[in-house]
């Protein structure tokens, strides 16, 4: 992949782009109003030099090791804001706030007190399980305000809404409402916690019209992904 922005490239970031401003409209929501974050994983950093070259801003990661390896390539990036939405062990907590400014994936107390743990600020997300496998990263909705009360003792964390992924199989219709529904029980308890991130690349107009503010999406800009290194 060369450092330099490709055609094929800025053709399909500029396709999204579009769909998600049509997408906005036809939920009567201003487009400005929605973040998205591009996710990079298993593509080397001149991906994301390229895309910093076509004007983005957000990038998302899910794995910390590479992560931290791409952001430590990219420093030179002025406002490259990188967000870590994979399922975070607390032990690595302190290494991922050093590149990333938003964490999407608070799901346990155990992380809270890891992130909290310094006083280096974050930006957090809770992180929703909408299946029944416990397995799954996420809190059971029912927990939600619970884990949000610990975040929101932390002044060093700053709590700014909910993520979720839509399970596979599902109505993406459906999930997103029991986002948007958990979203509003959370803003009862913070009300400056209104940001929702959920929707990718194959759902994001079901997640804007249910009220997302920030979508991840990969493929549709990125193209495939490498084989995982």
């Amino acid at each position: 992949m060369s450092a330099q922005p490709v055609p094929a490239l800025a053709e399909r970031l500029h396709r999204v782009q579009a769909e998600v401003a049509d997408a906005a409209r036809a939920a009567h929501r201003d487009p400005g109003e929605i973040t998205t974050i591009v996710v990079t994983k298993f593509h080397p950093a001149a991906l994301v030099r390229a895309l910093y070259g076509l004007g983005v801003r957000d990038v998302g990661e899910s794995r910390h090791q590479e992560a931290q390896a791409k952001a430590a390539e990219l420093s030179d990036l002025a406002g490259l804001t990188w967000h870590f939405i994979g399922q975070l062990q607390a032990n690595k907590a302190r290494q991922v706030k050093r590149y990333a400014r938003v964490i999407h994936s608070v799901d346990r107390s155990s992380l809270v007190d890891a992130l909290a743990s310094d006083d280096t600020p974050v930006d957090v997300f809770v992180q929703l399980n909408l299946t029944d496998d416990p397995a799954r990263g996420g809190v059971r909705p029912d927990a939600l305000e619970s884990l949000a009360e610990q975040i929101l003792a932390r002044p060093v964390l700053t709590l700014r809404g909910v993520m979720a992924v839509a399970p596979l199989g599902a109505e993406p219709a459906r999930a997103f409402g029991a986002v948007r529904a958990a979203s509003q029980r959370l803003r009862a308890l913070a009300p400056q916690a209104t940001a929702i991130s959920a929707g990718m690349s194959g759902d994001f107009a079901a997640a804007i019209a249910a009220g997302a503010t920030h979508l991840r999406i990969g493929t549709a800009i990125t193209g495939n992904r490498p084989e995982r290194p």
